[in-house]
């Protein structure tokens, strides 16, 4: 996908994702005698069996640092869907089949959007942990949907005013509708056919918005299905 830069300059971008080796020195020690055929162990060893430490991400500041922040949520989603795909829950119908493959392939188009947009600003791309969600059961499945469809809806609400390019605003605005279509058809699925498309617990009923959630309080939530520490320090945040 060929994405032209603005004119104004986007700037570097640190924090790229880099693995680090990184020394452990390991001290067994047992003392006694050991049962016959045993033996008696004492090692002490130094820079062997390193460890390999995911270096935090620094998403950057500016418009750079927003467009990151949507691009690692994109990659959250992107790689979710992906695997439920290609692991299906005990059960899954057709019509199941289908809408999770369509927000697959919807996810896949906004991650490669943002990492095209951004172009060598662009952060590596993220670890995901899924030891939580069980992948075989439906329940599962739908609910951590459901839950990343409403974080998704709230990050991009929460972010919109933090743009200040207005192309890349309006772009927003066309991913954060989409968004919401998942976040309602994931609802349905869950429970069909009732006012949960658009609960009250995502829609005030007082003015028919949806909440806003600033990444201060999308991120923490998110950093629990990405291996990869995420910084948002230097976002803007107004």
């Amino acid at each position: 996908m060929d994405v032209q830069q603005n004119e104004s300059g986007l700037p570097s971008l640190p924090g790229q994702f880099e693995p680090v080796r990184v020394g452990r020195r390991l001290f067994l020690r047992f003392a006694g005698a050991l049962t016959a055929g045993g033996a008696l162990l004492s090692a002490c060893k130094d820079e062997e069996n390193p460890t390999t430490v995911m270096a935090t991400v620094d998403l950057g500041s500016g418009d750079v640092g927003i467009l990151n922040y949507a691009y690692a949520l994109e990659q959250l989603e992107a790689a979710f869907y992906t695997q439920v795909v290609s692991t299906p829950f005990s059960g899954i119908t057709t019509a199941e089949t289908q809408i999770l493959t369509d927000l697959r392939d919807h996810e896949i188009i906004h991650r490669e959007f943002f990492k095209a947009a951004l172009s060598t600003n662009a952060i590596g791309s993220l670890t995901p942990n899924f030891t939580g969600i069980n992948f075989s059961d439906r329940s599962s499945v739908l609910n951590t949907a459901k839950a990343f469809e409403d974080l998704g809806v709230a990050a991009y609400n929460g972010a919109g005013n933090l743009i200040k390019d207005v192309n890349y605003l309006a772009i927003a605005g066309k991913i954060v509708s989409v968004e919401a279509r998942h976040a309602a058809a994931i609802r349905d699925l869950l429970n069909p056919k009732s006012a949960d498309f658009a609960g009250d617990d995502v829609v005030t009923p007082s003015t028919g918005l949806d909440p806003a959630t600033k990444p201060s309080g999308v991120l923490p939530t998110a950093q629990r299905f990405v291996r990869t520490p995420i910084s948002g320090a230097n976002l803007p945040t107004a």
